[in-house]
C-alpha cells in the first residue's frame, strides 16, 4: 500500500470519528474549525513555476485548533491536514502555524508557515514528477474567504511546499483551489 493510500485512510477515519463525535463537545474541544477543498494539483505559472506532475486534482483535508493567540488584530493557531492527490501524484501532511484576520462584514485573510512530509520522489527520476529535494519540506499556505453564517464558510486556497533551496533540486509543487470550512 502506497504512503498516498495510507494518508488517505487515516484521514477519512479521523474524519469519520468527529462526524460521530457530539458537536457541542467539539465546540468546547480542541478543534475549532474543518475544512475540505479541492485543490488542482502541481498548478504551473505560481510560485513553482512550471507544471510537472500529471494533471489532477487533489483532495485537501484540514483541522483548526484551539486556542489561538490574539496577534496583529488576527488569530494564531496550530492547522493540521493533508493534501491528496487523486491520480497518485506527490501528496503531503502538514502542520501549520496559521494566522487569520476576520473583518465585520464576513471576509477572512489566512497565512501560514509551517512543515510537511510527501511522498514524491526527492531526485529527479521520473520526468513527470517533482523532484523535491527532501522528505520534509517547508509549507506555506494562503486562503482569502467569506463566511456564510457562524458555521460555514467557502475560500479560495493556494498551498506552496518546497526545501526553500536547502537542498538541490528544489522543484516546490504548488496547489490552488477553494474549500469549505464548518466551524464549531
Amino acid at each position: 500500500m502506497t504512503l498516498s493510500a495510507k494518508l488517505l485512510m487515516a484521514l477519512v477515519g479521523l474524519l469519520g470519528l468527529l462526524a460521530f463525535q457530539d458537536q457541542a463537545a467539539l465546540a468546547g474541544g480542541l478543534i475549532e474549525e474543518l475544512k475540505l477543498g479541492v485543490l488542482d494539483h502541481d498548478m504551473p505559472d505560481l510560485w513553482s513555476g512550471f507544471r510537472a506532475e500529471p494533471v489532477s486534482a487533489a483532495i485537501n483535508v484540514e483541522a483548526l485548533f484551539s486556542p489561538s493567540v490574539a496577534l496583529f488584530g488576527g488569530a494564531l493557531r496550530p492547522a493540521v491536514g493533508a493534501s491528496i492527490d487523486t491520480e497518485g501524484g506527490t501528496s503531503d501532511v502538514y502542520l501549520d502555524a496559521r494566522w487569520q484576520y476576520e473583518t465585520p462584514s464576513g471576509i477572512f485573510f489566512g497565512l501560514g508557515l509551517g512543515g510537511t512530509v510527501h511522498d514524491g520522489q526527492l531526485e529527479l527520476k521520473d520526468v513527470d514528477r517533482k523532484a523535491l529535494g527532501s522528505r520534509v519540506l517547508f509549507h506555506i499556505p494562503l486562503e482569502i474567504g467569506c463566511r456564510l453564517d457562524e458555521h460555514n464558510s467557502l475560500s479560495a486556497y493556494f498551498e506552496h511546499m518546497s526545501n526553500a533551496y536547502t537542498v538541490d533540486p528544489n522543484e516546490g509543487l504548488d496547489r490552488i483551489g477553494v474549500r469549505y470550512g464548518y466551524r464549531f
